[in-house]
């Protein structure tokens, strides 16, 4: 895990902690992105490999990507999953492989953290489209506000954690389409990976 050299005799006077950081505080550190190994899932070949991966990890990131509605009364169910574990990103793209049994076992999997913000929030998009037992989520906004963080939002609890920031740009485009885009792909791994980070550092303050 990336040392970030906190310290607690010091860390109730940063920004984030006394109080929340302000967004112009936010942007003012320097913009980062997942750089490692990224793997889209498509297939059920692709997916058993991942899965037989996952399965030997112990704390993932988790995130998942809906395709935005613009209008009132319109809402499409989640289009990705993705999970970050300590090796790589993988990215599951849901058209193509529904909501899998193999990945329901990974979120079913109470020996496995999972770590995200509003996590009850995807949970529940999930549990519409094929009913599972979530077990060993963690959602960030909780574990932030037991270290004393007034920053809930994953952006702003990059900056208070990590001390960098994360793009939001690609958020309102087509997660459900069949082709993503690089820059999606890059979004949607950092996502996850930021998420991951932030348990390891909080955890370990």
């Amino acid at each position: 895990m990336t040392d970030y050299g906190y310290r607690m005799d010091t860390i109730s006077e940063k920004p984030g902690y006394g109080r929340k950081m302000t967004a112009k505080e936010i942007n003012d550190h320097p913009l980062k992105r997942y750089k490692g190994s990224i793997q889209v899932i498509k297939t059920k070949k692709e997916l058993l490999s991942a899965y037989n991966e996952l399965a030997c990890e112990k704390i993932l990131g988790f995130d998942t990507e809906t395709r935005p509605a613009f209008k009132k009364g319109i809402s499409y169910p989640p289009a990705l999953i993705q999970l970050a574990s300590s090796k790589k990103v993988y990215i599951f793209q849901l058209i193509y492989l529904k909501f899998s049994g193999k990945i329901r076992e990974i979120l079913s999997n109470s020996n496995i953290v999972k770590a995200g913000v509003a996590v009850d929030f995807d949970i529940n998009q999930l549990q519409e489209m094929e009913r599972f037992q979530p077990e060993g989520f963690v959602d960030l906004s909780d574990f932030a506000k037991q270290s004393g963080i007034k920053n809930f939002g994953l952006r702003g609890l990059a900056a208070v954690a990590l001390g960098f920031r994360i793009s939001k740009h690609a958020r309102t485009t087509n997660w459900a389409a069949k082709d993503l885009t690089r820059p999606q792909i890059q979004y949607a791994a950092t996502d996850a990976w930021v998420g991951r980070e932030i348990y390891l550092t909080l955890k370990n303050n």
